[in-house]
């Protein structure tokens, strides 16, 4: 078999960013899928399931929601090796083109007060499994150390 895209990224060398994973032709529509790498793989510690999930559930929220992007949001959830997150959406765009809607979404997460959204019995297929408070350091750490004045070396993966 073939060795798929990201499985070719060589983790020794990259360090949190925002980088055009891949893109993909669908009906005759461009679907790009973005890899929010929130910690330097095999380097950092990796993020607990249940700020994972918190935001899973504040992303997809502000991001459905955003009146510019909702109509382009194809999907948002975690890495299987919860160093970050995958962003799809439609159409060919660039890391820089997102830049500021990723910004925005980290930024709703850090500042977010109240119920997280969805997390109940009714809605969520594990609703207790959330943390709030280490959703909201992840993401002020995110927006501190990466997304505030982020360089061409955190938007093209590394060679």
């Amino acid at each position: 078999m073939e060795k798929i895209t990201s499985f070719t990224i060589n983790h020794e060398k990259l360090e949190p960013g925002v980088y055009v994973s891949r893109v993909d032709r669908y009906q005759n529509a461009d679907i790009t899928t973005f890899d929010l790498r929130m910690t330097a793989p095999n380097r950092e510690p990796v993020m607990n399931t249940a700020e994972v999930h918190t935001i899973e559930h504040l992303g997809a929220t502000y991001l459905r929601n955003d009146p510019d992007w909702k109509d382009r949001i194809v999907y948002f959830g975690p890495m299987g090796c919860r160093t970050g997150f995958y962003l799809l959406l439609a159409g060919r765009l660039t890391s820089e083109e997102v830049v500021p809607l990723v910004t925005g979404m980290f930024e709703f997460i850090r500042d977010y007060e109240g119920e997280i959204p969805g997390a109940a019995p009714r809605d969520c297929g594990n609703y207790l499994d959330q943390n709030l408070g280490m959703a909201k350091y992840l993401a002020k750490r995110y927006l501190d150390h990466t997304l505030y004045g982020i360089t061409k070396d955190h938007l093209v993966y590394p060679e």
